[in-house]
């Protein structure tokens, strides 16, 4: 992290000379840091790669979701790949050299070089719309992968009083000189970084339109900041900020369980990363499709398998629920061997957060408040369970809520953060276990020696 400089395809110079000044052509191979972002168009482009960032097989091409898939294993699903890093993370087996905690680490604080450069040149726009737009998309991205990182690198919010642990280097300056990435930067506190998170996306609610096509806009922001209020069990927040997503009325159900993952941008969609045949996360080692489908297709193969989904986690759903005849699947390794069909095709779209996320958040929250907010835990609840083919509940219960949650955002990246908000244990781990938490790459501790490695590494 300390020596990531400029991360848009940019680089510092090489100093090089020449006695004939006709040589001396500009730029040579990279361009200048300093010079990089010099326009508006300068900085839509660094935007638009730091979307791709996001969209890599080091953050939510891949890490953020199955990471958190996998740490949470125990009665839900078994890695029977070849990988070994990925298998450390199920077996909870890490150690300080693990490449994913190394690339996921590496590529989140790239991306957040990205953006920090593109706050700094913000002055390099003249039109004040098009200026909060960019500024709103850099802070929605800085926000989401830091929040993303802390949850993986320290331990859960409500570990100690106070939450004095620590969390994250806030790194929130660009680093385009020698000296300015030799800056030693010390972990901040969880309580610090998730004050930071909701700092940059609250920041970014206020600059974003209510439509921005396909990137983030204010209700893809309120969304996230959902999450990360539910993370810190602040329910009120948390149901606030999803209330106002549904009662913007700019999405609705599909009729389906499996359009989502079907199709591109559908109306249940608040945010996903846009992919296609040429450009993904990976079609052959890395991306979800790889290590999710299990697809024999004439005579070939579609996904390596390797996440199997446990029988009994298939058979707790109900025999005539629509996600468990349509979206799960015996994969082509070996008879009753049950995959996830809810990534299935490399190059589509990925979707980080959608409405029935958003619904089971509202009905959780007003359940614990005694509130009904918007609509009542029944109505929000059994929007999603009709939608399944699954008889409503008249008076649900807390634990209704969080069971329906389970069946729906199954293999989206929210497995390990659930049981850690909630205080559940996953094997013989409990949520505040430091087998938990990612180590910090060695690379970052040899070249900053003010940061602290996490306890076990």
């Amino acid at each position: 992290m300390k020596k990531t400089f400029v991360y848009i395809c940019t680089a510092l110079m090489l100093g090089l000379t020449a006695c004939d000044e006709r040589l001396d052509i500009q730029p040579q191979q990279s361009i200048d840091a300093a010079q990089a972002l010099s326009t508006e168009q300068d900085l839509q482009s660094a935007i638009i790669g730091a979307y791709g960032q996001l969209g890599s097989g080091a953050l939510f091409g891949t890490n953020f979701n199955l990471l958190a898939e996998l740490q949470g294993s125990e009665g839900y699903i078994t890695w029977r790949g070849t990988f070994v890093s990925f298998r450390e993370v199920a077996n909870k087996t890490m150690t300080f050299a693990n490449a994913e905690a190394g690339r996921t680490w590496l590529t989140g604080y790239q991306a957040i070089s990205t953006v920090n450069n593109v706050l700094a040149n913000l002055s390099k726009s003249t039109n004040e719309a098009t200026r909060k737009r960019i500024e709103g998309e850099a802070r929605f991205i800085r926000g989401i992968v830091l929040f993303e990182l802390v949850r993986y690198y320290a331990l859960p919010w409500g570990a100690t009083t106070g939450n004095s642990h620590p969390g994250l280097p806030l790194v929130l300056t660009p680093s385009n000189t020698v000296d300015q990435a030799n800056t030693q930067v010390p972990r901040s506190t969880v309580a610090q970084t998730y004050a930071q998170v909701i700092d940059d996306l609250t920041k970014a609610v206020g600059l974003l339109p209510n439509d921005n096509g396909t990137r983030a806009d204010k209700f893809a922001v309120l969304a996230f900041l959902s999450r990360v209020y539910l993370q810190q069990g602040d329910y009120a927040k948390a149901l606030d900020a999803a209330n106002q997503v549904i009662a913007s009325g700019s999405y609705r159900l599909n009729p389906g369980v499996s359009a989502v993952f079907r199709n591109r941008n559908t109306s249940e969609s608040i945010f996903e990363l846009q992919q296609n045949d040429q450009n993904n996360a990976g079609t052959s080692n890395d991306g979800l499709t790889t290590f999710y489908a299990s697809l024999p297709v004439d005579g070939s193969a579609v996904g390596r398998g390797d996440v199997q989904v446990n029988n009994a986690f298939v058979n707790s759903y109900a025999a005539t629920d629509a996600r468990r005849n349509e979206l799960f699947y015996i994969g082509f390794k070996g008879t009753n061997r049950y995959y996830t069909a809810k990534f299935t095709d490399f190059g589509a779209n990925i979707p980080i957060i959608r409405l029935a996320e958003m619904l089971l958040v509202r009905a959780e929250c007003n359940l614990r408040l005694n509130s009904a907010v918007g609509a009542s835990p029944a109505a929000d609840l059994n929007a999603v369970r009709t939608r399944a083919g699954l008889a409503p509940i008249a008076t649900p219960t807390l634990a209704n809520v969080l069971q329906e949650r389970q069946f729906e955002l199954a293999f989206e990246g929210l497995r390990i953060h659930d049981l850690k908000r909630l205080r559940q244990s996953t094997g013989n781990y409990a949520w505040n276990s430091p087998s938990l938490v990612f180590p910090i790459p060695k690379r970052e501790i040899d070249v900053n020696p003010a940061l602290t490695q996490n306890e076990g590494y």
